[in-house]
């Protein structure tokens, strides 16, 4: 896959899926933009790649998507592609379950990366750029307990599939990833005590039949894959990246 003389934004690149995919993406030649909350995370995952640079915003804040967009322009006069990968899980039983949770959850999840992606829209034009959305395993199957992120998730995998068909003849090419559990942050980011998160840990390994997690360079590896300016004629699909665990 090549990517040089290609602009990328990639956003929760501070940690996991989002950090490998932005030095994947620098790897193979492009100019990267990581996007994220704390300046220090994104400093380490810029590291030595020159080709990185960071940009510190909280994208539940409505002016943030613009400015993200702004910055990548500023720097490079061109945007290529669109990686929608920042968001939160939660688990929230049905019990206790209130507004602000769900408000917050998918301010996050659904309107940034709408947001993102109307910003990008002027730039991806001229390029003929594309977006990837990064969804979940979750984003088509049940998750007792975590309804509302998977319903968030779900949101994602049809908003991917009606702006592709929206964009389809502009030249502009939008498809997911839904990758199964990832080792990232994730669990701990979400307030849950490091007992309970090793439980989880556990349990999702002894479903998913290739008996592991899924390592965050794998993931991000199929992230490229769907941005390839190569898979000219692939749009509107959601991929399922998780050892199986859709199949059971």
């Amino acid at each position: 896959m090549e990517f040089t003389g290609r602009t990328v934004v990639v956003t929760g690149a501070g940690s996991g899926i989002g950090r490998a995919t932005a030095r994947l993406f620098a790897a193979a030649g492009a100019l990267v933009l990581g996007v994220g909350r704390r300046g220090e995370t994104l400093t380490e995952t810029a590291g030595p790649h020159e080709a990185i640079s960071v940009h510190v915003a909280d994208l539940r804040d409505p002016d943030a998507p613009a400015g993200v967009i702004e910055a990548a322009i500023a720097r490079w006069g061109r945007l290529d592609v669109l990686v929608n990968n920042a968001g939160a899980a939660q688990i929230m039983p049905l019990a206790e379950t209130t507004a602000g949770e769900i408000a917050a959850l998918f301010e996050l999840n659904v309107t940034a990366p709408s947001l993102l992606a109307r910003h990008a829209l002027p730039h991806l034009r001229e390029t003929r750029g594309s977006i990837v959305n990064v969804s979940s395993t979750y984003g088509h199957r049940p998750l007792p307990g975590g309804a509302c992120y998977a319903a968030s998730k779900a949101a994602v995998e049809q908003l991917t599939r009606s702006w592709a068909l929206e964009l389809a003849a502009e030249g502009i090419r939008v498809n997911a990833l839904a990758p199964g559990p990832t080792e990232s942050g994730a669990l701990a980011s979400a307030g849950l005590p490091a007992a309970v998160v090793e439980q989880i840990k556990r349990d999702e390994e002894g479903r998913i039949p290739m008996g592991r997690r899924g390592d965050p360079g794998e993931v991000a590896a199929w992230i490229l894959r769907l941005a390839d300016p190569s898979a000219t004629w692939l749009t509107g699909q959601v991929l399922t990246v998780d050892g199986g665990l859709e199949l059971v």
